[in-house]
């Protein structure tokens, strides 16, 4: 048993010196000194961009401010979002109709907060009452994924910042949504309260 176990360690051994040998042996390729005539297109966009500025899109910085007058409303309150770079607060209704206790609103808030930051946009959520949420922002420029992480939520239905409300497109404002659900509450039977 020894005797098999020791001539299959030699064997190894002499595998490994021969497959050392044959690497030491192979001829290496010489790499000149004189790069000027290697053509590297192995870098994209995003690689040339690398460490620029956030703030500076394309048609922006250097460039004229854009001409706020000729932009229709939507695209003026994207201007205006896009150059928000202090801090910043707003507000979250949460879509109405939805019985939530209190740990459920500090739930969500907790949630968002910590899935943001993995996303590094420092936004902390605050609940403020049953329907709604607070946040605020040390870096303003990151705005626009907030409201897009916000609307993209199943809980949220109204994200507010200033005077600026945005809804998903097709959802009626929460004052409608409320005055609804009034008056089917109010038609409801007084067995089924």
């Amino acid at each position: 048993m020894a005797r098999v176990a020791w001539t299959g360690a030699l064997a190894a051994a002499f595998l490994l010196c021969a497959a050392a040998g044959v690497a030491l042996g192979a001829k290496r390729l010489p790499i000149p000194d004189d790069l000027r005539d290697v053509v590297d297109d192995e870098e994209d966009d995003e690689w040339r961009n690398w460490g620029a500025s956030h703030s500076r899109g394309p048609g922006r910085g250097d460039g004229p401010p854009p001409d706020l007058s000729r932009m229709d409303p939507p695209a003026l309150q994207a201007e205006l979002l896009r150059g928000q770079t202090g801090p910043s607060f707003g507000f979250v209704k949460l879509r109405p109709g939805t019985p939530r206790s209190r740990e459920d609103v500090v739930g969500i808030a907790t949630r968002w907060s910590n899935v943001l930051r993995t996303g590094s946009v420092e936004a902390k959520f605050v609940a403020v009452d049953f329907g709604t949420l607070m946040f605020t922002m040390e870096r303003g420029r990151d705005i626009l994924e907030l409201k897009e992480f916000i609307l993209s939520q199943a809980e949220a239905y109204e994200f507010k910042i200033g005077d600026q409300v945005f809804r998903r497109p097709g959802d009626p404002p929460l004052d409608q949504v409320l005055e609804k659900l009034q008056k089917e509450k109010s038609n409801k039977p007084k067995e089924e309260l």
